[in-house]
């Protein structure tokens, strides 16, 4: 009988452990995949090239992976920013029309935009950035109204100027490099309500990390917050917000080049393992 007593409340306390494992099990499991996507191949149904002058940044997007700037290989994807060695012309435009100036860096930048595009849920990428910490280096992967007016403009309802209601945006992850290695920021662009006025600080927030590994970023919103994990933890969290994000919304991983800090390499790369989207009943 002092046996049994001794391992009631062990037995108890494991019973309890089990319950509260299946329970957590349980509600993670309430997430439904709707997108996978795992870089076998590039697939145009779900990525397009997007080509694009914004934020003065220094280098040229370009299509179908030139220079390398975007390549699928052996499993993962990699977005690259390339150092030419010399300028040349770039037909990249900012939304009043006006053209980018010769440039000898070439980058990649692939949305979903018309591809897979979805209201609230739960966006998430698996990736890592090699040698980060440079000056000028800017990888970043986020999220960006359906209706918003930049290139490619494809459909009637693509009217929308940052970041109004149908144009908002949400950065899942980014690294500037001029503020050292092994951190990013997260947090969504608070709208000041007027064509081209956004708040780029208040939400936002810098995290330590160790950004030469592969970890998994993303953005969950159902309700009244937008909440940020890293491998599954929450690392920020904007309350009230989630509920001015109505809008359909697409995916974007690019690697800009943010000042005119030269390259002290030839290439950055981002590498993605895999992007998905999920939602709840």
């Amino acid at each position: 009988m002092s046996v049994f007593l001794k391992l009631a409340p062990t037995c108890l306390a494991l019973t309890s452990l089990v319950f509260q494992t299946s329970a957590l099990a349980g509600e993670a499991s309430d997430w439904k995949v709707d997108f996978f996507d795992d870089f076998d191949t590039f697939n145009e149904e779900n990525w397009q090239d997007q080509r694009i002058w914004v934020n003065n940044e220094d280098h040229c997007y370009v299509p179908d992976g030139q220079h390398g700037t975007r390549e699928v290989s052996d499993g993962t994807l990699k977005i690259r920013l390339v150092d030419l060695g010399e300028k040349v012309a770039c037909d990249n435009f900012d939304k009043h029309g006006k053209q980018h100036p010769d440039t000898q860096y070439v980058a990649g930048r692939i949305a979903s935009k018309n591809r897979k595009e979805f209201i609230k849920g739960k966006w998430t990428a698996r990736l890592k950035i090699h040698e980060n910490g440079q000056k000028s280096m800017f990888p970043a992967w986020w999220l960006l109204g359906a209706q918003n007016n930049e290139p490619p403009v494809q459909e009637a309802d693509e009217y929308v100027c940052w970041p109004l209601t149908g144009s908002g945006e949400i950065d899942i992850f980014e690294h500037h490099g001029d503020y050292g290695a092994d951190k990013f920021t997260t947090g969504a662009i608070k709208s000041l309500d007027a064509c081209d006025k956004g708040d780029w600080m208040s939400l936002r927030v810098d995290r330590p990390m160790t950004l030469g590994e592969f970890h998994e970023y993303s953005v969950e919103w159902e309700g009244s917050d937008l909440v940020y994990r890293v491998d599954g933890e929450e690392v920020h969290r904007n309350e009230g917000q989630g509920a001015l994000y109505p809008e359909p919304m697409f995916a974007i991983l690019n690697f800009a080049k943010i000042t005119d800090s030269p390259m002290t390499t030839r290439q950055w790369v981002m590498e993605v393992d895999w992007v998905k989207h999920e939602y709840r009943d």
